[in-house]
């Protein structure tokens, strides 16, 4: 044990972590000149075209250094505020962390926000400052600031470039004399710690463990504590580029598990792993259960498909354990999820892999957050509305709360205007300003969740020049003014575009929704009137005018009556059309409510 090193990379995206991970790669000799290829933990189609990094990659290294062998388990980390969930599950699992910074972009909020994670669970912390080679990098400067950030010494900072190589190497022996080696008992019962799981169509599920105390061995019979099952380790092993079978997986080590189980709901994110004869006393601590940011309903293009999307889902939650979802109906769509995501990106993507990996096309409603309303009748009981179908009648309403963030914003001291006028707009409320140097600035709002759904992250990168990075936490719930906005379509209300809005801003989306949905609804041979309610009011209306058909060009000459009689023919026609009519809304409309700024 004394020779494990278990690390994570976290930085800021676009920092340079994947990059990093491929020079360590190349460095100890971990993969061939044949499998070289940038990003190489990227193993998604979708983090190679975003160039984001989406999941967690473990990978195990050999490293020789003053004639010893060491083994060097990396975990490379997301940098995405949305995926935050996966780096606190990451750094469960390690001993120390690679803090990365861009030597031409300086610390980044989410920098602070994954430092501050690391710090939380005693990891050793390595400075790094990274693309030092490029013409643009503020390297003195640059360190000052982990140095002020860290409190660490100058010459901790270790000064690499990812893309030449430069400094890697002693990156590596860093990793080695800093960051402590395991601590665990191999004698005691087994003690495993489950961080991530992945779904094997010939497989099955195949777990990837952390092992704290204790070893697991090929063939044993083993318990996951939370279902309280019994399960036989059919294989076990490290990982390597690929999976490398093992006998046994010692205590301090990371590991991969094959039990053969294929039902998704047997295995948690966080669970612990024991012996089944000798079970360990009490299951590994300090997992934070996920908290969802953001709502939507999520349904299947074809509503046969409705056991099939679950299947998909299950199986992507896996993957993915911060996706809740829980099922719902609606009238418009028919059955469906209600799903809980940690951002918009990670709705997205979401959205994506269930088309690309599972082949499943799906509707998605307008992403909201969850309230708290109080009634009348049970001022002291709150109810929790993730949908704002559920909202109460208002006459029987006392009061309804949204949630808070503290927003955190780091840019540079030009855009302070820009971004201040931003925030106010989204009933933001400052209350804190921090120059970190001469030219970058920490701002921190009070801002209700339910403004930064939508458009926020877009508009503060155009309104700061792509400068600003922005980082989150919730603080709770707060009195609110909102009303329940409806759209009707043809006269009948469409559950699926309804929102809750705070009071100040429905009339201005209301009419904004109109018009966005009267572009994006196809032309019928009836008018379809499209309307903004509040509750029995209207307060906003468009027509999707009628596609006229020239019934009359068959009359040619004779008497006005015969054209006039068609077109009451026409008319009545009409009439009865709109009365049966169905309105078909295209996906897009569902969506257009973010884009009505554009």
């Amino acid at each position: 044990m004394k020779n494990i090193r278990n690390f994570c990379i976290i930085a800021h995206i676009d920092h340079g972590k994947s990059t990093l991970a491929d020079r360590l790669l190349d460095i100890t000799g971990s993969i061939s000149e044949r499998e070289k290829k940038d990003q190489l933990l990227d193993n998604m189609d979708l983090e190679r075209e975003r160039g984001i990094t989406i999941k967690s990659h473990a990978i195990q290294m050999n490293f020789k250094y003053n004639n010893e062998d060491y083994i060097l388990n990396l975990i490379d980390t997301p940098g995405h505020v949305d995926f935050s969930y996966e780096v606190s599950r990451s750094i469960a699992a390690c001993e120390g962390a690679l803090l990365i910074v861009d030597a031409s972009q300086s610390i980044q909020a989410q920098t602070i926000s994954n430092l501050y994670l690391a710090l939380e669970n005693d990891l050793e912390i390595i400075p790094v400052l990274n693309k030092v080679d490029l013409p643009s990098a503020n390297v003195e400067e640059v360190t000052d600031d982990i140095v002020d950030l860290l409190g660490c010494n100058k010459e901790d900072v270790i000064k690499a470039s990812a893309k030449t190589g430069e400094g890697v190497e002693k990156i590596l022996k860093n990793i080695v004399n800093k960051i402590p080696c395991p601590k665990g008992n191999i004698n005691l019962p087994l003690e495993a710690l489950i961080f991530d799981s992945v779904y094997n169509p010939f497989r099955g599920i195949e777990t990837y463990f952390r092992v704290i105390n204790g070893k697991i061995s090929k063939g044993q019979k083993i318990q996951f504590m939370s279902t309280k099952k019994d399960y036989f380790a059919d294989e076990i092993g490290t990982l390597m580029l690929n999976q490398l079978p093992k006998k046994e997986v010692l205590a301090g080590d990371v590991g991969y598990l094959i039990t053969g189980i294929k039902e998704a709901k047997e295995v948690k994110v966080g669970d612990t792993i024991t012996d089944s004869d000798n079970p360990t006393k009490k299951a590994i601590e300090g997992f934070e259960e996920v908290k969802p940011m953001v709502f939507a309903g999520i349904y299947p293009v074809d509503t046969d498909d409705y056991e099939e999307l679950r299947n998909s889902m299950e199986k992507l939650q896996l993957n993915d354990a911060s996706l809740v979802f829980i099922p719902e109906s609606s009238a418009a769509l028919g059955f469906g999820f209600r799903c809980g995501f940690l951002g918009m990106l990670h709705l997205e993507i979401i959205q994506e892999r269930l088309e690309r990996e599972f082949n499943m096309p799906v509707i998605t409603t307008v992403p909201n957050v969850s309230y708290q309303a109080y009634t009348k009748k049970r001022p002291s009981d709150s109810l929790i509305l993730n949908n704002p179908t559920d909202l109460p009648d208002p006459s029987s309403l006392e009061k309804v709360e949204e949630p808070y963030i503290k927003a955190t914003i780091i840019t540079k001291s030009d855009f302070v205007g820009n971004v201040m006028t931003l925030c106010i707009e989204k009933r933001g409320q400052i209350t804190n300003q921090t120059y970190l140097t001469t030219d970058r600035v920490e701002l921190t709002f009070d801002m209700p969740l339910a403004e930064i759904v939508f458009d926020f992250y877009d508009r503060l990168k155009s309104v700061s020049k792509g400068y600003a990075s922005f980082d989150y936490s919730p603080i709770g719930f707060k009195k609110s003014s909102l009303v329940k906005l409806d759209i009707l379509l043809n006269g009948n209300p469409v559950d699926a575009l309804s929102s809750l809005i705070h009071t100040e801003n429905s009339y201005t989306i209301g009419k904004k929704m109109c018009e966005k949905l009267k572009e994006l609804i196809p032309r019928q041979q009836f008018d379809i009137p499209i309307q903004a309610a509040i509750g029995a009011k209207i307060i906003s209306r468009e027509t999707v005018k009628a596609l006229r058909k020239d019934v009359t060009a068959k009359c040619y000459g004779g008497d006005i009556t015969r054209k006039r009689k068609l077109l009451e023919k026409q008319k009545k026609g009409k009439k009865k059309m709109r009365q049966v009519g169905n309105v078909e809304i295209p996906q897009q409309a569902f969506m257009a409510v973010l884009k009505l700024n554009e």
